[in-house]
């Protein structure tokens, strides 16, 4: 509990009501769906977390998440005042598999999830001892979108714990967390809640979507990507240049290389939908014009250590014009105050820096968050903050939690 004493639940309650005392206990219900101005609460857990908050009780909540939406098993537990304020990461464990689906050039569905089953509770004792075993209050997990063999893998093992710990669970939307990730503050570690509309983009292996953000939980989709991810544009051209998987930071690490200065032959690749009015892209025209052009080079015996660096050069430039392009576009459009990057792909360097640069020159008052390089990745102390933010708005009954790979995060909550 919360509360030094459950009965504080009572008495809050009845000094907002003027009484001594309550003539039915529905009246601590009553009272607290006419505050969160709703006619019922989907878990009681809302009932004692609206009072904390109402009191301001000086033991904070502990969150234990849980990330598992793709090859990366994660928790982190969270140490946080209901308000987010002061809130103070305890424990952020990953155990990554890259080194395991390297060799197929992506990640394995099943496989992914059997190595999560065997590394969940091997990563719980983990984060649990270095947290120094603290009492958990509510435990968070993401429920898509991802992969659903490994988005089962985590909310199995959360509602496991939920059962034998008799807690709630808070579902969390994984385009969400990378977006919300961005609001830690990270000099005085609160969640600093403000400067909305804002545009999100969000890139990773598997979403390339610009979002407009008007508040928590205030999202619509303004366009996203008609095939392929940016990320996984970056794995198929590191996979044709024979570079291995994941293909972003090997790209990025052969195009800074890459001096621009001093090559005889400049290449030039397409810049797929860069001009058109909408706000959604296309990548597969690009992996497609890389596939060609390393097998004419082949033929002709010309891929070369210096072409390789080259096309990654090229490659990469051309994700980052169009997607810097379509944020400044709908930055523009819609009077955004901030800019906020969110996912994998948010960890190249160039990106972040030219859309910097982009930012100061041409809409300088614009507010620019991106995570820092540990929150760029999945890790589940983006579900934590996610689940925090949701805290006093809604909680579900985890019995009725189940995966959604397609989850969309104008959908709200899952």
């Amino acid at each position: 509990m919360i509360l030094g004493d459950e009965n504080e639940v009572l008495i809050f309650t009845f000094a907002r009501l003027g009484r001594d005392s309550v003539d039915d206990e529905n009246e601590v219900l009553i009272f607290t769906f006419a505050r969160l101005g709703r006619d019922s609460v989907d878990d009681e857990n809302e009932v004692l977390i609206f009072t904390f908050a109402r009191l301001g009780r000086a033991r904070p909540m502990i969150i234990l998440a849980v990330e598992t939406s793709c090859d990366d098993t994660c928790i982190t537990i969270l140490k946080s005042k209901i308000n987010g304020d002061n809130f103070e990461i305890l424990s952020n464990i990953v155990s990554p598999q890259v080194k395991i689906h390297a060799k197929y050039g992506g990640v394995f569905p099943s496989l992914a999830k059997r190595e999560h089953q065997k590394n969940l509770p091997i990563v719980l004792r983990k984060a649990l001892r270095v947290a120094k075993n603290p009492k958990i209050d509510v435990i968070a997990v993401t429920v898509g979108p991802g992969l659903e063999p490994c988005l089962w893998a985590g909310i199995n093992f959360a509602k496991e714990l939920a059962e034998k710990m008799n807690l709630p669970i808070i579902p969390v939307n994984h385009i969400e967390a990378h977006i919300l990730v961005n609001l830690i503050d990270r000099d005085s570690t609160s969640l600093k809640l403000k400067n909305f509309p804002a545009i999100c983009l969000v890139v990773s292996g598997g979403h390339t979507q610009l979002i407009l953000m008007k508040g928590i939980g205030k999202y619509r989709i303004l366009g996203e990507t008609r095939d392929d991810a940016a990320g996984e544009c970056f794995d198929k051209v590191a996979r044709v240049l024979g570079l291995g998987y994941p293909g972003g930071p090997v790209v990025a690490s052969e195009a800074a290389k890459y001096n621009i200065q001093n090559t005889e032959y400049k290449i030039h690749l397409p810049r797929p939908m860069i001009s058109t009015k909408d706000y959604d892209f296309s990548f597969s025209g690009l992996k497609t014009a890389v596939l060609y052009l390393v097998k004419n080079l082949k033929s002709e015996k010309k891929l070369t250590k210096k072409k390789v660096q080259e096309i990654c050069f090229e490659s990469q430039q051309s994700i980052i014009d169009v997607l810097i392009k379509k944020t400044m576009k709908a930055a523009k459009d819609y009077k955004a105050k901030t800019i906020i990057l969110g996912g994998g792909v948010t960890a190249n360097e160039e990106l972040k820096r030219q859309l910097k640069q982009k930012i100061e020159k041409e809409i300088p008052r614009t507010k620019y968050l991106v995570p820092g390089t540990e929150y760029c990745t999945d890790n589940a102390v983006m579900a934590a903050i996610t689940a925090l933010s949701h805290l006093i708005v809604k909680t579900k009954n985890w019995k009725k939690i189940i995966a959604n790979a397609n989850l969309r995060i104008d959908e709200l909550r899952p």
